[in-house]
């Protein structure tokens, strides 16, 4: 006889629940739109601030650095003290934080308060995942929920460039960083009615020197990516990746020798965790590239406003929170493995399209290109994170979450750094060859990337500053281009790589043979 997922594996959620899930999401949508909005209030907080180019880049970077630092630290913390507790001393220093950061006096002031945002931001990411997989425990309920809450990710930071200009249009630089005050507030009133309690009742000791070795290894890492994007080769930012290796090979080393590791690797045996898990970083990293040239494109090729840019691709990203919401629906019928492989094939349909723009004037092409793209990853987006999830045991699950939402943030900052510096490099190599004779000594700037050349190619007189503009508008295009080869094949071997590792998962709502629920036992108890 077949088992029955639905049946045997909890018991449905009710209407408390799916309250509660209201009050995990929109944090969450908060704290990812806090990753985006940032930037187009730079220049005026700047003037404000007297923020010089140091200052400003750390004022940018440090919320995410802090972060990505944080979560592995604190979704163990959440275990071992409670997710509800750490949940709303989370929500509290994040509250408190954003009030330092909007009515901060100097650069400074404003760096730190950004810090705190990032470290209490660690706090509420894992601990919002967790309470969901301890809420919902039937398995088609906890996919809807994890969709919902992957839906709000997505949506912050599509949303963070749209409502940071409509802020800044009518109110002060500080307006931005007040928007999660509200919500915050809220939820330190009503979640200790709505959301339950878990933690790990077998949790040891918090070993610190674990604490400091992940510290060390993720925060230079992510340095060293960003930097490498925005400078390109350097010795700092490639000796700060080398750092981050070393620290990261210690890290593992110790977790495998500790009782009560901070991290504990025995999950990674799991096949449906381990490739979720890349799946769920590779997708971040090439859709989070992508968008950052898209939007790149859209500004210095097409000549959009960074508001108007933000409003083009805001159906886009519609379009893929929409799928991953159908998603968990899908999932009660087809296995993750088909789900995943047709949505990252269809992604991969989305870069053909991208690799035949070849200029301005291809508004409608590349709005298609991205959208088929956003379409297809958001079917392996919410149900990646459903599956790293399902693979941890309940008392893990707030390392679980921290985890996968290092994955994430990492990816992003992958992607970005590394998507950007291949970009970067097709720009120099293309517009070497085209770049327009008798230029004088001060456009040499044009030849080191786009928004270089854009304001070089304004002060300079007809015809040398348009037969510039295209050049480099050309060259950038070619970039793209390339980033989209890549990427396609990348989600296609991602595609071939999804089938092969999770085709024995069964869809959520399936009989499943009890030969398959034995492999599924074998499996988990191999990790213990």
């Amino acid at each position: 006889m077949g088992a029955n997922v639905a049946d045997t594996d909890g018991p449905s959620a009710g209407r408390r629940e799916w309250i509660g899930l209201v009050v995990l999401a929109l944090p969450t949508l908060l704290l990812s739109l806090d990753f985006s909005v940032i930037y187009l209030a730079v220049p005026d907080l700047s003037v404000d601030l007297g923020a010089d180019s140091t200052q400003q880049l750390w004022i940018a970077d440090i919320y995410g650095f802090m972060m990505a630092g944080f979560l592995v630290t604190m979704g163990t913390v959440g275990d071992r003290i409670g997710r509800r507790k750490l949940l709303l001393i989370g929500a509290a220093l994040f509250g408190v934080a954003s009030i330092l950061a909007a009515f901060s006096t100097s650069a400074g002031m404003l760096i730190a308060a950004r810090a705190l945002m990032g470290i209490s931001g660690a706090t509420l990411m894992p601990s919002t995942l967790a309470l969901i997989s301890t809420m919902f425990k039937n398995p088609r309920q906890m996919g809807v929920a994890i969709a919902a809450w992957m839906a709000c990710f997505m949506g912050g930071m599509a949303l963070g460039p749209v409502v940071g200009g409509a802020m800044l249009d009518n109110f002060w630089w500080g307006s931005v960083f007040l928007l999660g005050v509200p919500v915050m507030v809220v939820l330190l009133a009503v979640a200790p009615v709505l959301l339950p309690e878990s933690r790990d009742p077998d949790a040891g000791k918090l070993d610190l020197v674990s604490v400091a070795l992940s510290l060390l290894a993720v925060l230079p890492i992510v340095y060293g990516l960003k930097e490498l994007l925005k400078a390109g080769f350097a010795v700092l930012p490639v000796a700060s990746l080398l750092a981050g290796a070393v620290f990261a090979v210690a890290f593992v080393s110790r977790q495998r020798k500790l009782t009560d590791p901070l991290m504990d690797l025995s999950l990674f045996r799991d096949r449906a965790f381990s490739t979720a898990l890349l799946v769920g970083s590779m997708i971040p990293a090439l859709q989070g590239g992508t968008y950052f040239l898209i939007a790149q494109h859209l500004q210095d090729v097409e000549g959009l406003s960074p508001i108007s840019a933000g409003l083009w691709l805001a159906p886009s990203s519609a379009i893929m929170i929409g799928t991953i919401l159908v998603a968990p629906v899908l999932a009660r019928r087809v296995r993750p493995a088909y789900l995943f492989c047709a949505g990252l094939l269809i992604a991969a349909a989305g870069f053909v399209v991208l690799t035949r723009i070849d200029g301005p004037g291809q508004l409608l092409e590349l709005w298609i290109g991205y959208a088929i793209m956003a379409l297809g990853v958001g079917l392996p987006a919410g149900l990646g994170t459903a599956l790293v999830l399902a693979a941890a045991p309940p008392e893990k699950a707030g390392s679980a979450s921290a985890v996968s939402e290092a994955g994430n943030d990492l990816g992003v900052a992958m992607g970005v750094a590394v998507l950007g510096s291949i970009c970067t490099f097709v720009y120099r190599s293309q517009f070497a060859g085209q770049v327009p004779g008798g230029l004088p000594p001060s456009a040499t700037a044009a030849a080191d990337n786009l928004a270089a050349a854009v304001p070089v190619a304004g002060r300079l007189p007809s015809p040398q500053g348009p037969e510039l503009l295209a050049a480099a508008r050309a060259a950038f295009t070619s970039g793209l281009n390339t980033v989209a080869i890549i990427c396609g094949a990348l989600f296609v071997a991602l595609a071939v790589l999804s089938v092969a590792a999770l085709r024995h998962v069964p869809a959520s709502g399936a009989e499943v043979p009890d030969t398959e629920l034995a492999d599924t036992e074998a499996e988990r108890s191999s990790r213990q």
